[in-house]
């Protein structure tokens, strides 16, 4: 998860290995993104994809 203005180079990055915070976890497939209005926006809806409900509703993506 994570705020980009870029999301086809933010996955390359991830996949590529660039990020050595996401690197043991490669390779990511984009299941979920939403464009927001204002960085703060974003913050708020990253914040809220990680509680309990919000982590359900990216699993139920899924199914």
């Amino acid at each position: 998860m994570g705020i980009t203005q870029d999301v086809e180079e933010r996955l390359h990055r991830h996949n590529s290995g660039y990020e050595k915070t996401t690197k043991p976890y490669s390779p990511f497939e984009l299941i979920y993104c939403v464009e927001k209005l204002t960085r703060e926006e974003a913050r708020a809806e990253e914040k809220r994809l990680k509680t309990t409900s919000g982590n359900r509703f990216l699993r139920n993506l899924l199914i």
